[in-house]
């Protein structure tokens, strides 16, 4: 009976060896084991290496910090800019419109 387990978890795994090896994870971890390896001086941390080394395709985080405080400064201009824009139109009213404006805006006038 356990042999027939073996032989279920041996095809599992080497089933899984497949998969990671069809998606690219071994090439990857091996290339960065080598970078690793190869590094005249050895990090303090190894595991942040590898964490850097595996991540560097996706942002940083301190560029993702950045780029949401952008989005955020930028967010805020919008609003300005359009609140600017409603009054710079509704001052363009009073000017070509006066009887529209007198009913519509008197505080302006």
């Amino acid at each position: 009976m356990s042999e027939n387990f073996d032989i279920g978890a041996d095809s599992k795994r080497e089933e899984f060896r497949r998969y990671l090896e069809k998606a690219g994870v071994l090439d990857a971890l091996t290339k960065v084991l080598v970078g690793l390896y190869e590094e005249p001086e050895k990090p303090n941390n190894a595991l942040d290496f590898l964490k850097q080394h595996l991540g560097a395709s996706g942002p940083e985080t301190a560029d993702v910090e950045a780029l949401k405080l952008e989005v955020t400064e930028l967010r805020q201009k919008v609003e300005q800019l359009t609140e600017e824009n409603q009054e710079l139109k509704a001052k363009a009213c009073i000017v070509t419109c006066p009887y529209v404006s007198v009913v519509l805006y008197p505080k302006m006038l």
